[in-house]
């Protein structure tokens, strides 16, 4: 059984990312997505409030688990058993990073893949970090996130 990881802050979850993670679960018989908990970052959402708007996000797709780490990746993917991480690739600047990290994870633990999805065009654009910022300013932002959070950004930064 492969087992690939998808991790990232999902702060908040958006279409780019659903988008990822439906095609990564046709890849995989097994596909968690997994919260980081990074201590330098300030997060919108809580640990459990992202965590919840990606179970509620991705109930109907039946391979994906949602989980959470803190420290390094390749620890994490050899507690959980996973052969592969899953990148969304939006543009040719997230390429640089994203090689770099993969480069540094091979080199942390050979036995672990890096696959790269590239987002699908029309995701290409936005980030959360847009998304956050639009809500912020009350712009039109509810077509880049699904309902349930577009109704948690409002609640976070509109209330």
């Amino acid at each position: 059984m492969k087992t690939a990881i998808y991790p990232g802050s999902f702060d908040p979850v958006t279409y780019g990312h659903i988008d990822i993670i439906k095609r990564g679960a046709l890849l995989f018989d097994k596909l968690i997505v997994a919260v980081l908990l990074n201590p330098i970052k300030k997060p919108l959402f809580s640990i459990e409030e992202r965590i919840e708007l990606l179970k509620v996000t991705t109930k109907n797709i039946p391979n994906v688990q949602i989980d959470y780490f803190d420290g390094l990746l390749v620890d994490y993917a050899k507690k959980v058993k996973a052969d592969v991480i899953i990148r969304g690739l939006r543009m040719i600047s997230d390429f640089e990073y994203e090689f770099q990290m993969a480069l540094i994870n091979k080199k942390l633990d050979p036995s672990i893949e890096t696959v790269f999805l590239m987002t699908n065009e029309q995701y290409s654009y936005f980030s959360s970090s847009a998304v956050k910022e639009i809500a912020q300013f009350r712009g039109g932002f509810s077509k880049f996130v699904p309902e349930i959070v577009a109704q948690k950004l409002k609640e976070k930064l509109n209330p």
